[in-house]
């Protein structure tokens, strides 16, 4: 497995990467709608984003990665931000963020997706970490501490108005 940035040569896998969020998880789906729609203007959107190009207001550059397996097929989606120096991201999103596609769960491919990333955001200058889970999303938490993790603090959102775990990882 490895992450890869996003490429116009992975809109197939993209497409099953989408359509399984819609038929299991059609809550997420939504986040990943623009790829399906337009898959060459989504990816250009991705990378400008890593390049702080046509930011929308309030986001701050952010590397997007993609975990794809041996088949070529995405497994998830990850998120490295360059900083948050916002008080969403401060308080609520943190530096990397991930989804992994329903169908993948519970397989050990959000710590794998995680590992990766982490020397990716110490090449960004991030030396440690803030990531969030939902309180209540044991899985969530369990691939963030299996990376290392150190358990914050519990915070009530301000856009996503529910109990969020902070933690902060050493980026290696």
């Amino acid at each position: 497995m490895e992450l890869i940035s996003p490429s116009d040569k992975f809109e197939s896998a993209f497409s099953d990467f989408y359509d399984d969020f819609q038929v299991n998880d059609h809550e997420n789906a939504e986040f990943y709608i623009a790829g399906k729609q337009d898959f060459a203007a989504y990816v250009q959107s991705l990378l400008d984003e890593a390049n702080g190009v046509n930011l929308r207001e309030g986001y701050v550059p952010c590397n997007h990665y993609w975990l794809v397996n041996d088949n070529k097929s995405i497994l998830g989606a990850i998120r490295v931000r360059h900083n948050i120096d916002n008080e969403f991201l401060a308080l609520e999103a943190g530096h990397i963020g991930y989804d992994v596609a329903p169908s993948f769960r519970q397989q050990g491919n959000g710590r794998t997706m995680l590992k990766l990333a982490l020397p990716k955001a110490k090449a960004l200058g991030i030396h440690s970490a803030l990531i969030t889970a939902n309180e209540d999303n044991l899985a969530s938490r369990r691939v963030i501490e299996s990376n290392g993790g150190r358990f914050d603090k519990i915070v009530h959102g301000k856009v996503f108005p529910y109990p969020i775990a902070r933690y902060w990882v050493d980026c290696i």
